[in-house]
């Protein structure tokens, strides 16, 4: 069977986003610049307004009547509650209470996909999910202790129901990928989640406080609107009209172990045997995930 190498490199682009994203997207939510609403507001318009008008001058592509509905639960699950919970909940917790917690995607796409999607449960997967999860659990807890407070407690609740999200999204989007460009389901995804987004973060978009944005945060605001919004969206949209969720949501055990890269490179960071252990199990893991057996 013909390995799909490009959808692979498109995952790991997407976990290096996302693994920076924890700590990037803390910088502008921390202190009064703009609102977690805000910001997904934004978000949300950007992407919207990019994916628009590239598939109105490039794709072009129309979308049946009956499939529109689809993609509206689609943006629902992928940006409306996915993007708000993760932001809002981000503002009230700890980034490793973040990632720790965003470790249970695989899990759930693995389970999502087996019920909606008839994806045959192997072993093999099992045990590449086991060893990604043991790995990442590793990587995290060597950063520190895991924050458990009331303080906390809403927080770490929106990141988990937002990781719930985000596993329903893959899975529900992956049919409409087998009839439609990924720039046609993304456009549309954005579109229909700008609907939802306007009332809800118009007002903390327009209080913004771009007045005390210093360089670094506006640098960082930029990174959440580009990187983390659109090629992140568009990198794992593409891939998983490739490969089957599973191996989307198993590369979410990479965002750790890539976020430790940077700040290894960066010299904010150093290596131990341990970390090497839990690279080991995560990146065996992925393989695992990712690799079909030939017929």
């Amino acid at each position: 069977m013909k390995k799909n190498w490009l959808a692979h490199i498109f995952l790991f682009g997407s976990a290096l986003i996302y693994g920076a994203n924890y700590s990037i997207a803390k910088i502008v939510l921390n202190g009064e610049y703009i609102s977690p609403m805000g910001l997904v507001f934004f978000r949300v318009l950007t992407a919207a307004l990019i994916f628009f008008l590239f598939h109105s001058f490039f794709i072009k592509e129309k979308v049946a009547k009956e499939d529109l509905i689809k993609l509206l639960s689609v943006s629902l699950f992928g940006i409306v509650i996915n993007q708000s919970l993760f932001i809002i909940g981000l503002k009230h917790t700890v980034p490793i209470n973040a990632a720790l917690l965003m470790t249970v995607v695989p899990i759930l796409v693995f389970v999502f996909s087996s019920i909606l999607l008839k994806e045959r449960v192997s072993n093999r997967k099992i045990l590449g999910i086991s060893l990604g999860f043991i790995g990442v659990l590793i990587i995290i807890l060597n950063k520190g202790k895991i924050t458990l407070s009331y303080e906390t407690l809403k927080g770490d609740f929106l990141i988990f129901l937002n990781s719930v999200s985000y596993a329903l999204y893959l899975v529900k989007v992956k049919p409409l990928l087998g009839k439609y460009n990924p720039i046609t389901v993304t456009k549309w995804i954005f579109l229909f989640g700008l609907i939802f987004i306007i009332p809800l973060g118009f007002n903390g978009a327009m209080s913004a406080n771009w007045a005390e944005f210093t360089p670094k945060v506006f640098t960082a605001f930029l990174y959440v609107l580009i990187f983390t919004t659109v090629l992140a969206y568009l990198f794992n949209i593409i891939a998983l009209k490739k490969v089957n969720p599973s191996v989307v949501g198993v590369y979410v055990y990479l965002q750790p172990i890539l976020a430790t890269l940077v700040a290894l490179i960066i010299g904010k960071d150093s290596l131990n045997w341990i970390k090497i252990m839990a690279g080991v199990l995560i990146f065996t893991g992925v393989y695992l995930v990712s690799e079909t057996k030939k017929s």
